[in-house]
């Protein structure tokens, strides 16, 4: 068998998100259908992560194993030829037998987008909030997630049983550009909705409706608050999934919508 290592970036607004389901569109099982019209053949397709319906990414990596050996750029245009506008495939390259897109990833980066004002270009890939927002109370906020902790408040309760909710939140950046807050979450993994709650309590932190130390309450007892402050999914990108030796670039927003 050949496995192959696929980066590819899409646009989620109108798929249920990364994972097959039935009887709805999603972008791995858009990924087999493309690789099955191409290969003509059995092939397992598995990614790095979930992402939610609606959700992006910039930099989502999956693996390809079949029978077939196959040139990687001829890999590369032959699935996007089959693929829709809205998803492309950005590299392909030749994998060890034993990597795997999810289990040998190190972290995972992700990247939301928050509007100071409307847009009639971007709204489908930012959070636009009318309210005033001190990105100095936000930055306090987002420095109280650095770390280990547990993430129960901030987890969806229908996670899977025996799921462990404590997660390594590795580095958080905040940054400003012509109106566009960037905020950049990378950790070892990431739980159902968490950084969209995370993102949620540190914009109420930006109105000035919440204090850092409500924040620490919330990683200490289980609280609803966070789930009832989830932010859209519009301004949510998985920016890149990192291996041994990657390393992050320097925050770009991923388009110019201001």
């Amino acid at each position: 068998m050949n496995k192959y290592k696929i980066i590819l970036e899409y646009d989620g607004t109108s798929y249920s998100g990364w994972q097959v389901q039935k009887n709805a569109r999603s972008i791995q099982g858009a990924l087999m259908d493309a690789a099955q019209k191409f290969l003509n053949t059995s092939m397992d397709i598995q990614g790095a992560g979930r992402t939610d319906a609606g959700v992006h990414a910039l930099g989502q990596t999956a693996h390809l194993e079949c029978a077939h050996k196959l040139d990687c750029e001829t890999l590369r245009i032959g699935l996007n030829d089959h693929l829709p506008a809205n998803i492309n495939v950005l590299s392909v390259q030749n994998a060890h037998p034993r990597f795997h897109a999810r289990h040998s990833a190190v972290s995972r980066s992700y990247l939301y987008l928050i509007a100071r004002r409307r847009t009639a270009f971007g709204k489908k890939y930012v959070w636009w909030v009318r309210d005033q927002l001190h990105t100095d109370k936000m930055r306090k906020a987002l420095s109280i997630f650095k770390g280990f902790h547990d993430f129960t408040s901030f987890a969806d309760k229908r996670m899977e049983r025996n799921s462990s909710t404590k997660v390594l939140v590795e580095s958080i950046e905040l940054q400003e550009f012509n109106g566009l807050i960037a905020i950049r979450i990378t950790g070892s993994h990431f739980l159902w909705k968490m950084v969209r709650r995370m993102i949620g309590m540190t914009v109420e932190a930006g109105r000035g409706k919440i204090s850092a130390g409500e924040l620490e309450q919330m990683l200490l007892a289980d609280s609803d608050v966070p789930a009832r402050h989830t932010a859209p999914p519009s301004g949510l990108f998985l920016e890149k999934v990192l291996y041994d030796g990657d390393k992050l670039p320097p925050i770009q927003p991923p388009i110019h919508l201001l």
